[in-house]
């Protein structure tokens, strides 16, 4: 089956080179990608001398490496993994294994267990959960790390992957995708560790983060509008209830309404809850119909074991 590796890299020269030692080490015959994202250091240099097949996308961020990657490289087995030498390259056969045997669309390298500190802080492992308990009790109880770099996909995931993000979130994207098709995924404990000396993180923790729960807030919106429009339309009733009561009872008790700017407020608010319910309902067909075509992009590729037996 032909895989390929997938390496986003911005300014990563001090790690380029070893992750694409080690990926060759553990699957030989892949081809390794790196694209590079405006690096401002030797990155694209150290990636082309190491032996791998070089690219780049002048569009920053993440989420848009992802997108030209996805689009551009044609593979049977996609493995998608950080420039920065923290993953662990000897687990990715495990890996394709697992998607292959197991006919799966998706395979994450769980990084929960790993045992450097330094590798994961206490603060990112705790937003982690955070985020990761948002999305499970929004789209489904998947994963336990849905913020993992660290993945290996089938074809059909990808080609049917409509990639909007550009940065960061694009994990958070890669979830919801699998969780709002009903894909079959998996999530492997695989060894996390420490960045190179001289290598600095991309990750801004609090900027990111807040990114990362807008974009679950968004896909919320897009994949489950009816829920969406009728939580908001519950707390407009619920604000519209509390701004009527003391004029109802004045009403009942004087027959009089001295407050008629809050009558009309409080009238105004509840149509607003009537609105955002009939949204609801409309966008809920509109997400279905879109969810179906998506599916049929989907079901247009074999699966991986299909893959595997037409290769034999």
């Amino acid at each position: 089956m032909k895989t390929a590796v997938l390496i986003p890299c911005y300014n990563e020269e001090k790690a380029v080179a070893s992750v694409i030692r080690s990926f060759r080490a553990a699957l030989p015959d892949a081809d390794i990608y790196v694209y590079d994202n405006n690096s401002g250091d030797r990155t694209v240099e150290v990636a082309r001398a190491a032996g791998a097949i070089v690219r780049s996308e002048p569009l920053q961020g993440k989420g848009n490496v992802v997108r030209r990657m996805f689009a551009d490289i044609e593979a049977d087995i996609y493995v998608m993994t950080d420039g920065d030498e923290t993953y662990h390259a000897p687990s990715a056969p495990m890996m394709i294994e697992k998607l292959v045997s197991e006919n799966l669309d998706m395979v994450v390298g769980s990084r929960l267990k790993t045992d450097v500190s330094e590798a994961f802080r206490a603060g990112h492992h705790f937003g982690n959960r955070l985020l990761t308990g948002a999305v499970s009790r929004i789209f489904g109880d998947r994963f336990r790390d849905m913020l993992s770099g660290y993945r290996v996909f089938s074809r059909r995931f990808v080609k049917s992957f409509p990639a909007v993000s550009a940065g960061f979130e694009t994990e958070t994207e890669l979830a919801v995708h699998a969780l709002s098709l009903r894909m079959p995924v998996a999530e492997v404990e695989t060894p996390y560790g420490a960045r190179p000396e001289g290598s600095t993180s991309k990750l801004r923790t609090y900027r990111d983060g807040f990114r990362i729960l807008f974009m679950i807030g968004l896909l919320f919106k897009e994949e489950k509008p009816l829920a969406f429009f009728s939580l908001l339309c519950l707390l407009l009733a619920i604000i519209s209830v509390l701004l009527a009561a003391p004029v109802l009872v004045t009403f009942f008790e004087t027959g009089l309404v001295p407050r008629l700017p809050t009558a009309l407020l409080s009238t105004g608010i509840m149509l607003l809850g009537f609105l955002s319910l009939v949204c609801g309902f409309i966008l809920d067909n509109v997400t279905r119909g879109r969810r179906e075509f998506k599916r049929l992009v989907y079901l247009a590729f074999p699966s991986p074991a299909a893959v595997a037996r037409q290769k034999k």
